[in-house]
């Protein structure tokens, strides 16, 4: 649904209405207000965990949801020196952001491209032979020498040259002027400290960084920087530990939360016992029912998983300073909450309702989605309004599509969608 058209002056609403002050903060269903000073306060400790290893930052599909401009710009300015990126329009608008960073791009290299690459200084991540050809083709041909990084796959087996094809690029680097800056891989289960693969893909990697010689390495993402200084290498790549996700799930999170998301209540209703509410009607009251209907729906990334049924309690949502279930299926635009047990009045037509936040992480919500928090951060909505708290300014900005153009301005105040 659209934003609701909501009365600018107060004043103006009719005696006896139930719409909150709070109401005309914005006309965007939702607010995702992102902490870039936790953000940067993630990156420190990830940084000093990982020393004497560079700590870049992996600001991907829109830093994770929560602002490539912003968070790449709060990032350059805590001493964040490089950045990862997917894909090449993701390059355009983090080099907006950050003039001076290296930036890598992770998809790899297409012939067509290089004069985009070039442009923007930019490096591609190469992990192909023909990939290397091309690069090598067009670089001959422009004089062109930002470098590239290497991608060697040490049992991912998704992208990469196997290791018997960066084993045969060793004469490049030992006749030197070879234009690879960097040589990486991914670790497939950090996450899971006892794994057997990851000492399987150390063993490898280190195997044949080591003929890379003079070149920096890289193989941990997030979990990987809590495996131990034998993982870091020359650089950590976190990405969603920056975002408050816990990148060791097996103990405490030792992140802080950035995001806190809050919709709006649309309206207040009240069922019988005995009645159903939702699609299905796979939920039914058990007593006379109050419900807060809320303007967020799995069209805005909260996802269907999260309702609930007659035998299944689903993800709780804050309302009032307390925890209210989620009543039945989650629709595209809307759920209904049991907000029975709050005081009277305490919620009302207006008001906001926490969805992330107040003790609910994206951790938590992720599980009741039975998936992971890089897709709930991921998969948030565009229709929600962004906002900014921390670094030079609190700013606001409109509910927009998520990439930001490479043409927009650079400017800590500006309320344009990042």
């Amino acid at each position: 649904m659209c934003g609701m058209n909501i009365v600018s002056d107060p004043k103006s609403i009719p005696t006896g209405s139930l719409l909150s002050p709070e109401a005309n903060e914005a006309t965007a269903p939702g607010v995702l207000t992102v902490d870039l000073d936790a953000i940067v306060a993630n990156w420190r400790k990830l940084e000093k965990t990982a020393v004497p290893a560079e700590c870049a930052g992996v600001i991907k599909a829109d830093a994770y949801g929560c602002g490539a401009g912003p968070v790449a710009r709060a990032l350059a300015g805590a001493g964040c020196k490089t950045f990862f990126v997917a894909t090449l329009d993701e390059a355009r608008a983090a080099r907006v952001a950050v003039p001076s960073a290296a930036i890598y791009v992770l998809s790899g290299f297409f012939q067509n491209s290089g004069d985009v690459f070039a442009g923007i200084d930019a490096k591609p991540v190469i992990g192909d032979l023909n990939e290397l050809a091309e690069w090598d083709v067009f670089c001959r041909r422009s004089g062109w020498a930002g470098g590239a990084a290497i991608h060697i796959d040490t049992g991912m087996n998704r992208l990469g040259l196997n290791v018997a094809d960066a084993q045969g690029i060793i004469p490049r680097i030992n006749a030197g002027d070879h234009g690879i800056a960097l040589v990486m891989s991914h670790l497939a289960c950090a996450e899971n400290l006892h794994h057997p693969l990851n000492a399987k893909q150390l063993a490898t990697f280190r195997e044949i960084a080591h003929l890379f010689s003079g070149v920096p390495a890289t193989l941990s993402n997030s979990s990987g920087v809590f495996l131990g200084a034998q993982f870091q290498f020359d650089m950590v790549r976190p990405g969603a530990a920056l975002y408050g996700i816990n990148p060791t799930p097996e103990a405490d999170n030792p992140m802080q939360p950035v995001v806190e998301l809050k919709a709006r209540i649309l309206q207040i209703r009240n069922v019988e016992k005995g009645e159903s509410v939702g699609y299905g009607g796979t939920w039914t009251a058990r007593r006379p029912t109050k419900l807060a209907i809320v303007s967020a729906g799995y069209a805005d990334g909260y996802f269907r998983a999260g309702g609930s049924n007659d035998g299944t309690r689903g993800a709780d949502v804050v309302v009032a300073g307390k925890r209210c279930p989620v009543a039945g299926r989650i629709s595209m635009d809307l759920m209904a909450i049991d907000i029975t047990d709050l005081a009277h009045n305490a919620a009302r037509r207006g008001h906001m309702v926490t969805l992330i936040g107040e003790g609910i992480t994206v951790d938590e919500l992720a599980h009741h989605f039975g998936t992971i928090g890089y897709e709930v951060l991921t998969s948030l909505g565009p229709r929600y309004a962004r906002a900014y708290k921390g670094g030079a300014a609190t700013t606001l900005a409109p509910p927009a599509p998520l990439a930001e153009p490479a043409s927009a301005a650079v400017d800590s105040t500006s309320t344009a969608p990042a």
